[in-house]
């Protein structure tokens, strides 16, 4: 197995034909096509379909595809670490962190970073889970600060506990139901959460089963983003369910509320999520290091807006 076979099946996974792939790597059809082959025969099984609407990948080369996207990555965090080490902290640092502690500690903790290591080119994702999870596990993403994955994703990454967050239901300041008193009655609205398939059932039972409540699954929208979420409750009666510190942001206190209900909801633990058995580069470990300072900082702060933080959250470091 070699590594331009490697880069030439994601490069044809990327661009969906020989022809697209040999452009983006700037080599011939020939070429490409005699990498894929031999890659087959390395690997003594079929792992593409040639057809007249390009390539498609068999179950085996699914498999061999996120191998390779693995391989590659850290192929490229090996060339960021020995460029750090001959003194060059040059390279990539990709994020993936939870919305309410990109509005609270994040500014910091990148002010910071970037003084220590301003040649690091930072890309950050919001820390939603069905997006940051698959590029976690293909090494395209070096960590994640968000919550802790479900019970059947822990063994394919490690978690570092960092903070606790107090949960709550929310909603927008005018809803009908906002001074109801339990769960129950919010039962025939519709829902705003985000979850993987792996934590769905989890979830809802943590929600809802756990209290006796049955919620229609057509109630339920899944969403990947923020920006989506706050639009739904601000502009209709979707309840929403997660860290009660959104209510206490000077952009969402005017418009959303947490429900006084008599069910009482688990925390949400949050920390410092990676790969199983990948080793933390040296821009992650400062990251962290910064991150971790920010947070410490504001935890012993008397600032009314750092006590009101720590009202609902515990740092667990």
């Amino acid at each position: 197995m070699r590594l331009h076979q490697i880069q030439a099946l994601i490069a044809s996974a990327d661009t969906g034909s020989i022809r697209a792939a040999a452009r983006s790597l700037g080599i011939s059809q020939a070429a490409v096509t005699r990498a894929l082959r031999d890659l087959e025969q390395a690997c003594q099984i079929a792992l593409l379909i040639r057809g007249p609407n390009g390539l498609t990948f068999t179950e085996s080369g699914m498999v061999m595809l996120q191998h390779a996207r693995l391989i590659i990555n850290q192929i490229q965090q090996a060339q960021n670490e020995l460029a750090h080490l001959r003194g060059e902290a040059q390279g990539h640092l990709c994020l993936g962190v939870t919305p309410w502690v990109m509005m609270t500690f994040l500014p910091e903790t990148i002010q910071e970073f970037r003084k220590r290591m301003p040649m690091i080119r930072l890309e950050l994702y919001e820390s939603f889970a069905t997006i940051v999870y698959p590029l976690l596990r293909s090494g395209a993403m070096d960590l994640v600060i968000g919550h802790l994955p479900s019970v059947t994703e822990v063994q394919e990454f490690s978690c570092e506990p960092l903070l606790s967050c107090q949960t709550a239901v929310l909603t927008r300041r005018g809803h009908p139901r906002r001074d109801c008193g339990s769960i129950h009655d919010l039962l025939d609205q519709d829902w705003i959460l985000n979850f993987t398939p792996a934590m769905r059932q989890s979830l809802l039972a943590l929600l809802f089963g756990k209290f006796g409540a049955n919620i229609e699954e057509e109630r339920i929208l899944n969403s990947h983003s923020l920006g989506m979420t706050m639009a739904m409750i601000e502009h209709t009666d979707t309840c929403a369910w997660g860290p009660a510190i959104f209510a206490q942001f000077p952009f969402f206190r005017d418009r959303f509320i947490c429900l006084s209900l008599a069910e009482k909801f688990d925390p949400l633990e949050l920390g410092i999520i990676t790969r199983h058995g990948s080793t933390r580069s040296a821009a992650a470990t400062c990251f962290v290091e910064c991150l971790l300072q920010v947070i410490r900082r504001h935890s012993r702060s008397s600032k009314k807006e750092d006590r009101q933080i720590f009202d609902t959250v515990t740092f667990m470091n």
